[in-house]
């Protein structure tokens, strides 16, 4: 390790990001949304996580609390790798669908007629949902530079 950053022709710390093919990597204004829209996600899920580990029964809050923590974790890596550009946003990103899918089954599955049901198909068809198909999107989708 020592010898590399020693032998390193960059010396500012900085490393140009490089596709598969050697070329650098290029994200449109398309994958710097996406990014800033799964980021928002993640970030916006922190503070949810305070509200169900507060109001929830402690054998609920714990599975609840572990599953949308690793939404978010998975949303964050995900949103930032493509506002940096980085090209292995993939993996966290179908970590992220599956993760958001099976949240919206599991709300939808165990919740109350009436204004429960309600409250969770809001969430699933204007969030989870909609989330869960942009990540798979990026998870699936060819590896190109320039989008």
């Amino acid at each position: 390790m020592a010898l590399i950053a020693l032998t390193s022709p960059v010396t500012d710390g900085s490393y140009p990001r490089r596709d598969i093919s050697g070329g650098p990597v290029r994200f449109g204004v398309g994958r710097r949304w996406q990014g800033r829209i799964l980021t928002g996600a993640g970030l916006a899920l922190l503070p949810w996580l305070g509200y169900l580990a507060g109001t929830l029964p402690p054998a609920e809050a714990v599975a609840w609390v572990a599953l949308d923590a690793l939404e978010a974790i998975a949303l964050l890596v995900t949103g930032t790798r493509l506002l940096r550009g980085d090209s292995p946003h993939r993996t966290p990103a179908a970590a992220a669908a599956v993760l958001l899918l099976a949240d919206a089954c599991i709300d939808l599955a165990t919740a109350a007629p009436g204004a429960e049901l309600a409250v969770a198909l809001s969430m699933a068809v204007g969030a989870e949902l909609p989330l869960a198909a942009l990540c798979a999107r990026l998870a699936a989708g060819a590896r190109q530079t320039g989008r």
